[in-house]
């Protein structure tokens, strides 16, 4: 199976904007739809965005539609996630993921391969 490695994360101002990455190694990157999800402090971890295999399908949580895009690169092995009009309710450990599965899904227990997360952290 890949292996997952998200970097890219920081501090920044409300309104500012952030770019993770998410590198990938070992199987064939193109045979696994890639999740991104975000955990809070004292909260659970939460559906951010995915995309699938091909990068054809993409799906959002309602509370990042229209601020972050989802993308992807197979021929680099990556994943990315182009956050953009940050909130401080943004402020959470971002964690890339992925599985095999044909189709999309924002389901947390669908995912079983996990990168070990970065920090966002959006000041006001």
């Amino acid at each position: 199976q890949v292996q997952l490695v998200e970097s890219g994360g920081g501090l920044v101002q409300a309104g500012g904007s952030l770019r993770l990455s998410c590198a990938a190694s070992g199987r064939t990157f193109s045979n696994y739809a890639v999740g991104w999800f975000r955990q809070a402090p004292g909260k659970e971890r939460e559906f951010v965005a995915t995309i699938s295999r091909s990068g054809v399908s993409t799906y959002y949580a309602d509370s990042v539609k229209g601020r972050f895009t989802i993308s992807r690169d197979n021929a680099k092995s990556a994943g990315y996630l182009q956050m953009n009009n940050l909130k401080p309710d943004d402020t959470a450990v971002y964690y890339c993921a992925a599985n095999r599965l044909l189709a999309v899904t924002p389901k947390l227990d669908r995912y079983d391969i996990w990168g070990q997360g970065t920090q966002v952290t959006v000041s006001s």
